[in-house]
Formats: structure tokens, sequence, C-alpha cells
């Protein structure tokens, strides 16, 4: 199958699959709206503060978190937890893990702490700050998010050593507001919610992605298509992604080089009965 679909698009003149949903940052889209989450999420590193970036279901969060690790900023050590269903213990393990390279022996919390605000203060002395990124955060238990707030107490009297950024679904902004976890909340200084793209970035989005899958490729989405896409995805990239694979792989079979507004709606009846 897999084997199929390569061919599919190596006919289409496609390098690769150019809508793929998994995230890929040679793929990163430096829409207006995703390089103002970059921008938070280092002032937000620069700052030494926590920082909150929400969004909705395949808005891109985790692709803007692979590409913010891939090009880190200058002096900063990240740490990424991709997998917030842990325990306190876990995860402060799962940091120490990410920052070292190894596993810590001893995995009680009191041990836990003591290493890491032992480690935040000999890279601090090698001119290296921490920021720890967690993706999912939404699923976070109460307990654990009153950990890292405590977590991010390990500090001089003269400068920040560790920072956290938090990435979610709009449920962590409710979460949050819970009167458990205020103390959390009122150090949150710098927020910020990914939106789905307007028409004009859904066009620009597909032809972004067209372009580095295969730049002498001769399939196309006609613009009427293009806007056509933008209504039925809301401007969600995994939507639009989903949409345009299915409309590429229709132009495929019936030996076509453009997509049409018909194989469009097909697409549409095609991953709702999927859903």
């Amino acid at each position: 199958m897999v084997s199929d679909l390569q061919e599919c698009y190596q006919q289409l003149g496609f390098t690769e699959p150019p809508f793929q949903i998994t995230p890929d940052t040679d793929f990163f889209f430096p829409g207006p709206h995703h390089l103002q989450a970059l921008d938070h999420l280092r002032f937000g590193v620069a700052s030494g503060g926590l920082t909150l970036l929400t969004g909705e279901v395949g808005t891109g969060k985790t692709l803007l978190c692979r590409y913010f690790l891939r090009n880190p900023p200058k002096g900063i050590r990240l740490a990424y937890l991709l997998n917030p269903d842990q325990s306190y213990v876990e995860l402060l393990t799962s940091i120490y893990e990410d920052l070292t390279g190894h596993m810590p022996v001893d995995r009680t919390i009191g041990s836990l702490q003591r290493m890491l605000h032992k480690l935040l203060l000999q890279l601090a002395d090698k001119g290296e700050r921490v920021a720890v990124v967690v993706d999912e955060a939404h699923r976070l238990s109460g307990k654990v998010l009153e950990g890292l707030r405590l977590l991010s107490n390990l500090d001089t009297e003269k400068e920040k050593l560790m920072c956290l950024l938090f990435v979610g679904q709009p449920e962590l902004e409710q979460t949050l507001s819970s009167r458990a976890l205020r103390p959390l909340s009122q150090r949150i200084s710098n927020r910020f919610r990914l939106t789905p793209f307007n028409c004009r970035e859904t066009t620009r989005y597909i032809q972004h992605r067209l372009r580095i899958a295969g730049r002498h490729s001769r399939c196309q989405f006609p613009k009427r298509v293009m806007v056509l896409i933008h209504y039925m995805s809301g401007g969600v990239p995994r939507r639009i992604n989903q949409l345009c694979e299915r409309g590429l792989l229709a132009a495929y079979s019936q030996k076509k080089t453009n997509v049409s507004v018909r194989m469009m709606w097909r697409a549409r009846r095609e991953i709702v009965g999927l859903a």
C-alpha cells in the first residue's frame, strides 16, 4: 500500500507526499499567525516566565513546537514533554533525561528536584538556561500542574534558571482558571491562541506545501477549488491536508492534472464517512 502511494505521488510529480498530517518541520508554513505564536514562545523563553499557547485540534500546535525545538534560541537548552500522562516523578525523570541524555538512578521526588536544581545551576554557569516545552498540556492533572509551578521556583536571587511553555487545547485555559490553580495561572505572563487560517492563508498554505513537495509537478488546485477547501475545512490545517490528499488521489485515479470542485465534494464525503 505504501509503495503504491509513493508511486502515485511520483507520477503526479512529487518527491514526497505534500499533505501528510504528520508534523514534518520541513513543511512548516510561515503564516502570520504561526510566526506570531513563535515570537510568543521566544519571548517567553527570553523573559523566563510561564507561557501558554493554546489552539483547537489540528491547528498546528505540535508542528509549531517541533519547529521551535529545531530552531531554539541561543543559549537555551530545551526539554520536550510529548506525553503528559505521567506522574510528577515520571515527569521530573523525563525532564532530567531530556536535558542530560541519561536516566537518573535515584527517582524519588526530593532527589530529582535536588539533581535538577544542581543541573540548572551548572548550566547557568556555562551561560545556558533551560526551557521545558509541555505539549498536550491540557491532559496534565492539577497535581502535576502544581508540581510544575513549584519546579519553576528553582531559581537564584538574580536570574531565572528555567521557564515553562505550556501548549495544549483550549480546555487548558479552563483548567487553569480553577481556584486551586490560581497561583499557577497568575504566573503566566505570556498567552497566545492559535486560530484557523483565513481564506487567503489557506490558499498560500496549499501552494506552499505543493511547492515544497514537487516544484515541477503539474498537478494544481485552481483558485475556486482552494476557496472551496477553505470553506470545507474551516481553515484548520489538518482538515486542509486531509481534503487535499483525497483530492490529489482523485486526480491521479482520473488521470487529471487539476483537482476539480466535483473531486473535492467527493473527497469531503469520503472523509466524513471515515470519521
